[in-house]
């Protein structure tokens, strides 16, 4: 197996065959060769093969092959030689998304983390976004928003493309069965398709049952009863209660138990954080009926103790993703504090973003690193047990993890698709860039895009 880079030039010459430097194709191993298949995702064309008496690894293609492979465009591309015969330009990299008629923002909001995204690698693969409706089965081509070099975005059809980054946004669309049905089809085909869908709550508690990572989750019950709920706050003085299919912190309640004075509930509404006391426990049970449908649909969790800075309690979040050696790694980790008063740490409802150094320091002191890695340690053995047990591929995963005042590591939250808010913090720029490299070398793992000493 042989991997390089070249340039990929289109002749005007009539002759359907491939033309290859005689560097390049010393490079490939494929100097003796006389018929090749030329591949491009999933579109393959067989060509006689000839040698041009030049330096550099230069490919050139006649137009109407170029036109038959539907390539996005010429340039510099990675090159694969399998066995002598076969040669694979690409990789292709798909992302499956929401595609909106813009010419400007095509992908909505997302638009410019995936303009960064095609970014990394831009000089050696086929990047493009790509919606459900976009994709004809019978033809294998994808009508694939690219971007331009010259700024901008430019449709054009393209084979099927060697791996799926799925950023589809909508949890309930994904929740349909004709989706699930779409996304089988990549993998019946032989194409990787990974962060296969938004995890529920409880999902992630599941999975990491038995494993040695479940010492970091809190106590947690699913559709608890009045019975368990009173239990729990008993045990634990506080616990929480969020929707298992939720996201940013929506509909979750803070209850507190004090057995001086009471009941509490701490929660959200019409944009600002509201506190209520109850004398009786059948008072808070009223209030949550009333909001949250007899509690079907969420998880209690037991509260923990976090460790504060000015009387706010800090978590973290950390980005974790595959990367090019198929190993989980933490690409970046943000500490957030809660705003006074808020039920959690979410920029939006008053959170601050810091580092995780600024606070470890402030809080541990000369001990600070050494319980950063801890965190880092307990944050790669949750991704490792949920991936083990997890039926799809997963390539990135989002922690929201806490330390208590004993140092003890708890995981909250797991999301397979997290948000990319803890970037916008100046000091974890370069960590954002790396998380995109890394899932770029994930994509290159999975598209088999790589020597045979990396294999």
């Amino acid at each position: 197996m042989s991997l390089t880079t070249c340039t990929i030039h289109v002749t005007p010459r009539q002759e359907r065959a491939l033309f290859v430097t005689s560097e390049l194709a010393k490079a490939l191993k494929i100097s003796k060769t006389r018929h090749v298949t030329l591949k491009l995702g999933s579109k393959s064309v067989a060509l006689g093969l000839k040698l041009l008496k030049k330096s550099g690894n230069h490919l050139y293609l006649p137009g109407s092959v170029y036109t038959q492979l539907r390539m996005p465009r010429a340039g510099t591309s990675m090159i694969l030689c399998n066995d002598g015969k076969e040669i694979r330009l690409g990789p292709m990299i798909g992302i499956l998304t929401s595609v909106t008629g813009s010419s400007t923002t095509p992908f909505g909001s997302r638009t410019e983390f995936i303009r960064q995204f095609m970014r990394v690698g831009a000089d050696k693969a086929f990047y493009f976004g790509f919606s459900p409706k976009d994709v004809n089965w019978t033809q294998a081509t994808v009508t694939a928003t690219i971007p331009r070099s010259e700024g901008g975005w430019v449709k054009k059809v393209v084979p099927l493309p060697d791996v799926v980054y799925n950023r589809l946004p909508s949890r309930s669309a994904e929740k349909l069965a004709s989706m699930n049905a779409f996304k089988q089809r990549f993998i019946r085909r032989g194409i990787p398709l990974f962060n296969w869908e938004f995890f529920e709550k409880w999902d992630v508690y599941n999975l990491l049952v038995g494993t040695s990572a479940n010492r970091y989750v809190p106590e947690s019950r699913i559709n608890p009863t009045e019975v368990q709920l009173k239990e729990m706050l008993e045990k634990h003085k506080f616990i929480y209660l969020k929707p298992t299919g939720g996201s940013l912190g929506i509909g979750i309640y803070r209850l507190t138990y004090n057995p001086k004075r009471g009941y509490y509930a701490r929660f959200r509404r019409s944009g600002g954080n509201v506190l209520l006391r109850f004398s009786k426990f059948e008072s808070l049970i009223k209030l949550l009926n009333r909001q949250s449908r007899n509690l079907k649909g969420y998880v209690a969790q037991q509260g923990i103790r976090l460790i504060e800075i000015d009387s706010c309690p800090i978590d973290f979040r950390f980005h974790m993703t595959k990367n090019g050696s198929n190993q989980w790694v933490v690409a970046a980790i943000g500490a957030k504090k809660a705003g006074k008063g808020s039920v959690t740490t979410h920029v939006r409802t008053g959170g601050q973003l810091m580092t995780p150094e600024q606070v470890l320091r402030q809080i541990f002191g000369s001990r600070a690193e050494s319980v950063l890695n801890q965190a880092k340690e307990s944050a790669i053995q949750l991704a490792e047990d949920i991936d083990k047990n997890y039926h799809h591929t997963l390539g990135e995963l989002g922690f929201d993890i806490g330390i208590d005042q004993n140092e003890h590591v708890w995981m909250f939250e797991a999301n397979s698709k997290p948000g990319r808010s803890i970037f916008k913090h100046p000091a974890l720029k370069d960590q954002g860039r790396a998380s995109l490299q890394n899932i770029y070398d994930y994509c290159l793992f999975l598209s088999r895009f790589r020597s045979r000493r990396d294999s």
